[in-house]
């Protein structure tokens, strides 16, 4: 049996071994593709990660959206070496925790009027599923039709699966329980069709409509008058309205959520993960209106009708008040909007240098990216298409991969920089740093981007081609 000891004096070949034993060999293959497959990491701050061979790492992925306080925050460290030191109690639903209890009013003090009620699992994709069963208990199962955008992404759990429109997760069909189907993103017609195809002597059979405000696998955004639209039809058929900002929530767009950015916008439902739980925890929310769960639980049969062994534990429950409370009090909005403007500026700039390359700039806040055009697409593939594996091109999105990878590995070989690249409608490289980044860690960033892009990107790949198709 490993220790703890031993299992952080492992090598990277060791590690490689056992993952391919023990845990998943393709993963070992598609990973060790880049730098970062190959070290191991000694320990990790604020935005940087250090690792056993001396690199200093500058994250900007902000752990897929998990990190806008960073890594490793010191007061996040101090509140849970307190509760533990404490041996306060994690778990026991027979007591009422003060922590839960206190995050839950915490949460609604920020929410618009009557978005009240929270209940905390462990995954964003068990918040999916939570809102899922509570819109369908509202109208007590009289309602079959669940409804989602064509571009979305809500978890891999089975229930979240059916509403995830992306592009990459969709290539396999899994079972699908949910009766669903899809509007087009930000087309308020497209919602309308929908809800007539679903409306008979009328009565509509849609129980829920979700949205991603703001897609954080595509950089795409909802605009104002889609959402405000979408907020009246609901209201008019009294569709449950779930907004998921599993990762555009916390102040990564700007406002602690991003729906927050625009009046008259609010939805039933509010979906929430990634950053609540400080970067050290593994805790969600959704939130809803005062009136859905009173006609959905709150009786006595019902009371323990939606309940987990692991929501609301003490250490992660007490990680989310404290991880809230540094966000509110270091006043994150205004980090988010003012680097956010910034990383805009640069990202422009660097578009207006390379406009073969670049055929947009997306997003906003600390959640930005660059799509590459689709001509540099097909000029590459044609100039090297040869090189790789005919295996490999089996997934459609493969070139735009290869290509955005490419720029990733250098990236990460060259200037220490870790990134990735969205998993959606144009496969975004993205630029989501954590809300702590400075302007000079930005600066470092763009010039590193720059001077990789003007390599050019036949090079790019080339070199990461050979690095991955053709290692010794």
């Amino acid at each position: 049996m490993y220790s703890i000891k031993d299992a952080e004096n492992l090598s990277i070949d060791k590690i490689w071994e056992l993952y391919r034993k023990y845990i998943n060999n393709s993963q070992v293959d598609l990973i060790s593709s880049f730098g970062f497959g190959k070290d191991t990491v000694k320990y990790a701050e604020g935005i940087y990660i250090y690792t056993h061979n001396d690199k200093k790492i500058l994250d900007f992925t902000g752990g897929i959206g998990v990190l806008n306080i960073g890594h490793n925050h010191e007061r996040i460290i101090n509140v849970r070496k307190e509760f533990a030191n404490k041996k306060r109690m994690e778990v026991h639903k027979n007591y009422f925790s003060p922590y839960i209890a206190a995050l839950g009013a915490n949460i609604a003090s920020l929410l618009p009027k009557d978005l009240n009620i929270s209940f905390f699992p462990n995954s964003g994709a068990e918040a999916v599923e939570g809102a899922i069963k509570l819109s369908h208990k509202y109208h007590k199962g009289e309602r079959e039709i669940i409804l989602h955008s064509d571009i979305s992404f809500h978890g891999k759990t089975l229930g979240a699966g059916n509403l995830t429109g992306s592009i990459e997760t969709s290539y396999y069909k899994f079972p699908g329980f949910l009766k669903t189907d899809q509007f087009i993103f930000n087309n308020i017609d497209s919602v309308k069709e929908k809800i007539k195809i679903y409306k008979k002597n009328n009565r509509s059979n849609i129980y829920a409509i979700i949205v991603e405000t703001f897609s954080a696998s595509s950089l795409l955004s909802c605009s104002k008058k889609f959402l405000q639209e979408l907020c009246q039809i609901c209201n008019e058929e009294n569709i449950v309205l779930i907004f998921d900002e599993i990762y555009s929530g916390w102040f990564k767009t700007g406002r602690i959520f991003n729906f927050m950015n625009y009046e008259n916008v609010t939805p039933d439902i509010l979906l929430s993960a990634k950053s609540l739980g400080g970067g050290k925890s593994s805790i969600s929310s959704y939130t809803c209106k005062d009136h859905i769960f009173k006609k959905a639980y709150d009786n006595l049969k019902d009371a323990t009708l939606h309940s987990s062994t692991y929501n609301g534990f003490g250490e992660e429950t007490i990680t989310a008040i404290e991880a809230i409370n540094i966000m509110i009090e270091d006043n994150y909005q205004e980090k988010s909007e003012t680097i956010g403007s910034y990383i805009t500026i640069s990202l422009n700039k660097i578009k207006e240098k390379y406009p073969n390359m670049i055929s947009e700039v997306r997003g906003k806040g600390c959640l930005q990216g660059i799509v590459l055009t689709t001509g540099i697409v097909e000029s590459i593939f044609t100039s090297i298409g040869g090189l790789i594996p005919i295996s490999f091109l089996k997934d459609k999105l493969a070139l735009r991969k290869i290509l955005i990878s490419s720029i990733i590995f250098h990236l990460y070989e060259k200037y220490n920089i870790l990134t990735f690249y969205g998993s959606n409608y144009g496969i975004p490289l993205k630029v989501s740093p954590s809300l702590i980044v400075n302007k000079k860690e930005v600066d470092y960033f763009m010039s590193s981007l720059d001077k990789t892009l003007k390599i050019g990107l036949s090079k790019l790949v080339l070199d990461f081609i050979k690095s991955k198709f053709f290692k010794k």
